[in-house]
């Protein structure tokens, strides 16, 4: 269904509203999908976001301002997911030796298990971006890219 369709409007005032519009009705409707994928689980988007973070560092740890630096939401409150991992023993938090002020997270054994399982759906499968060809998924990412630029 094409943008106009999903939100009952029939005319935009440039190209550019109209793909500005269509590019956050689409991220939004993604998000809505991933999280419907992720609640069997028992995770969030972000809560998943940080144990795929951490298990690239695995088996070294990260500190929550590294964290930080590489979410993908980065309005997220990183402290507070990092709680509700460890609550769900799928990280651990520890003092870092070297640094008392800084905290090191360490996904666990079952963090790393739940992510092999969650692995089927990594690269958006069942959000509707598999029915791009691989060209068009490059393509929209360098479109992504572009919009980005600030140079």
């Amino acid at each position: 269904m094409n943008i106009e369709e999903e939100i009952k409007q029939s005319a935009f005032r440039s190209p550019h509203q109209k793909a500005y519009i269509n590019l956050v009705y689409t991220a939004g409707w993604v998000e809505q999908q991933q999280s419907a994928r992720f609640k069997p689980f028992g995770l969030s988007l972000p809560q998943y976001n940080i144990l795929r973070i951490l298990r690239g560092q695995y088996p070294k740890p990260a500190t929550v301002s590294m964290l930080i630096e590489r979410m993908l939401d980065k309005t997220s409150n990183a402290s507070r997911i990092v709680d509700k991992l460890v609550a769900k023993e799928l990280v651990t938090r520890q003092q870092c030796p070297n640094d008392r002020r800084t905290v090191d997270v360490l996904i666990t054994e079952k963090g790393l298990n739940l992510l092999k399982q969650m692995d089927s759906l990594e690269g958006g499968k069942g959000t509707g971006i598999t029915n791009l060809s691989d060209e068009e998924a490059l393509q929209l990412s360098n479109l992504l890219d572009k919009i980005r630029d600030r140079s």
